[in-house]
């Protein structure tokens, strides 16, 4: 489990780009450097990371699912992703 810090720091950094998001799209349309400059920094989208949805799992998401692979794992062997099962040949 990730820390609830880090958990919560992406929820934030996520509120923001989607506050900012039109000012920021209008912004650079009009090709105004300094005034994306003074926006704030967690407000750009390139500072969002993909976590697990359950554990918060920084490496190994899956977007198509939104969890981790460890998760998608144990998920998909008890059922609960509907179309997925384990491959055998």
């Amino acid at each position: 489990m990730a820390k609830e810090s880090l958990k919560a720091r992406e929820v934030k950094r996520q509120k923001l780009v989607d506050k900012y998001a039109a000012k920021r799209a209008a912004l650079k349309a009009a090709g105004d450097n300094v005034g994306l400059q003074k926006l704030p920094l967690n407000s750009n989208p390139i500072r969002l990371h993909n976590r697990c949805k359950i554990t918060g799992r920084p490496k190994g998401y899956m977007r198509q699912f939104g969890v981790s692979r460890i998760n998608f794992r144990f998920m998909a062997l008890d059922g609960l992703i509907p179309g997925v099962k384990k491959a055998s040949w």
